[in-house]
């Protein structure tokens, strides 16, 4: 396996709920690490990473989420079910009979399946209605709330997809959970990688935040830190190259740039001058919005005074599900087309970009 391909497995495999990034943000500390930037923290537990080019340069923000959707457990029944309140958006439909994850304090994982009642015994009224998330359990099959306690698990353990990274047949195409937005992570890391052997007129911070799916929380916290000139929010878009979908975002044609989300209207300017760099180096790009939904993007433009934002995305499939799938090459290509922009964001363009 390549190391690229080393890099998003371990990223997928950690488990990371909001408000519970720990796994992911060690891994991503230790990437900071060997690629050589200054590492510092907010108060919330995202990470940031910071490369100096110019150090009278523009500050360019690059941010993904480290969290990804999951759920917490909030009762432990008699019998040893453990019930639970989602983090993050879930729908019901893709839970039942899905493998999870429960992760104690102390790190250990045990494996658990999503309750579901066979067909045979649902009623004409059942098989037509939707089962209430309320209503759902996790079976560790175990016999007692007894049993629970010995395997250390506890109110406030995190619960999380259980699926291994896997290569699919078209071997461009990778599937797992968390792509949201463990993608956006390690584009943030792969273009700090990039950066290390080249001159940029920037200062450069590559930030893995904490407690998007529950409000761009730790969006908020580290834009106030960093105090960003330029905003980058990279994270998952919505493939719609599947049946019953009417959309023109496809896996495999380049990076999405979102026009409008529910949270940004994308920087009119910013987004000229991306797309001018991408046409330069022949980097193939997709035009995308969203009607409700939004990235780190929305709360990384409204930090200090406010800075030009966008969001780059890769478009995957089945998003806020168990699984999804997206492109390697997207992720390159996203890589590619963020490090040339950041080279070429020197003062001059940059106010041009903000005040012109």
């Amino acid at each position: 396996m390549d190391r690229q391909l080393d890099l998003l497995k371990r990223l997928v495999e950690a488990n990371g709920v909001p408000g519970n990034e720990r796994q992911v943000k060690q891994l991503m500390k230790q990437e900071m690490e060997a690629i050589g930037v200054d590492i510092s923290y907010d108060n919330l537990g995202s990470i940031i990473g910071k490369k100096v080019g110019d150090p009278n340069g523009p500050v360019i923000m690059i941010a993904g989420h480290m969290d990804e959707i999951g759920m917490i457990v909030t009762k432990i029944t008699d019998p040893g079910f453990l019930k639970f309140q989602t983090v993050g958006g879930w729908w019901s439909q893709v839970m039942l009979a899905q493998q999870f994850d429960v992760t104690t304090s102390s790190g250990k994982k045990y494996r658990a399946v999503m309750g579901s009642k066979p067909p045979h015994l649902l009623t004409e009224a059942e098989r037509n209605a939707t089962v209430k998330i309320e209503d759902m359990y996790l079976d560790l099959g175990v016999k007692s709330k007894e049993d629970v306690a010995v395997l250390g698990i506890q109110v406030g353990d995190m619960i999380t997809p259980a699926i291994p990274f896997q290569v699919m047949a078209n071997e461009d195409f990778l599937l797992a959970k968390a792509w949201d937005n463990r993608i956006g992570c390690a584009i943030a890391l792969e273009v700090l990688r990039n950066l290390q052997q080249e001159n940029h007129p920037n200062i450069v911070y590559g930030v893995g935040t904490v407690q998007e799916e529950v409000g761009l929380r730790g969006a908020k916290t580290t834009s106030n830190l960093v105090k960003p000139d330029i905003s980058i929010a990279v994270d998952v878009g919505i493939a719609q190259d599947t049946p019953g979908l009417s959309g023109d975002a496809k896996m495999g044609e380049g990076p999405l740039l979102l026009l409008v989300d529910g949270a940004l209207v994308g920087h009119v300017d910013l987004r000229r001058f991306i797309v001018s760099i991408a046409d330069e180096f022949k980097i193939p790009y997709q035009f995308d919005f969203l009607a409700r939904g939004g990235t780190d993007a929305g709360a990384m433009h409204l930090a200090h005074g406010g800075s030009p934002a966008i969001s780059l995305c890769i478009a995957s499939r089945y998003i806020h599900s168990h699984t999804s799938i997206l492109s390697k090459k997207d992720f390159e290509n996203a890589v590619k087309l963020i490090t040339e922009v950041v080279k070429r964001l020197d003062r001059k363009t940059v106010d041009a970009i903000t005040y012109i």
